[in-house]
């Protein structure tokens, strides 16, 4: 990770409150902390549940009896609020608290929970399609933030984000150096198919960077959002 942000300097300028980030935030939290009181077999059963896999997606191969019975489909969206750890979940939830205002702010308090769960699916099934006959489980809200990051991207290119470079040195650099940075480091991993990536699924990142790019690059365009830099 060669950048950790830690706030940007880009106030909001048509929401007070953003509550669906704030919102968001809670709901991942709150399932994760609820998982606390699972046993370690049944904090399997539903993880393995509710995780995205793409063999159940695409392929034949289908969930026991044993583990909680929801639908391939539904998986797109659920394994967007499942965490593998604490850091897993502290890492993404930085990251949408540090950008997810900004396009909660662009697009209006509806459109960003469209945007979220869409751009989330969309990274899941691009994760799905390079990986059909995979019987990993995927969990992460990562590819939904990701494709907040590609909005951010579009609309806020020179705003001003305090990181830590390299995980230990505080510095301001533009959004687009940042955001970049990651962008280029997961196309890298995903294109090389890098063990690099240490099971980090790029492709959702990818697809959900992609998404949110265009996604934003539309609702600009047909003036639904506040474009300034």
């Amino acid at each position: 990770m060669p950048f950790l942000p830690l706030h940007d300097t880009n106030p909001r300028v048509n929401i007070k409150y953003h509550y669906i980030t704030i919102a968001i935030i809670i709901i991942n939290v709150f399932i994760f902390i609820d998982t606390f009181g699972i046993s370690y077999s049944g904090l399997d059963n539903y993880v393995i549940g509710y995780a995205l896999i793409p063999a159940r997606l695409f392929g034949e191969f289908s969930l026991s009896d044993r583990y909680t019975n929801t639908s391939a489909i539904f998986t797109l969206f659920s394994y967007q609020f499942l965490h593998g750890g604490w850091q897993h979940l502290i890492f993404n939830m930085l990251f949408l608290w540090v950008f997810g205002d900004n396009i909660e702010d662009a697009v209006g308090h509806t459109r960003f929970i469209i945007y979220f769960l869409v751009c989330g699916v969309i990274g899941g099934l691009v994760h799905c399609f390079v990986n059909p006959s995979s019987l990993s489980p995927t969990i992460g809200a990562s590819g939904a933030i990701a494709g907040v990051l590609g909005g951010y991207l579009l609309l806020y290119p020179r705003a001003r984000l305090l990181v830590l470079a390299f995980g230990f040195i505080p510095v301001r650099l533009p959004a687009l150096l940042v955001i970049g940075a990651f962008f280029t480091q997961d196309l890298l991993w995903g294109i090389m198919g890098s063990s690099a990536s240490q099971g980090v699924a790029v492709w959702a990142h990818i697809g959900g960077f992609v998404s949110g790019f265009i996604i934003i690059f539309l609702l600009r365009k047909f003036n639904y959002i506040t474009f300034k830099l």
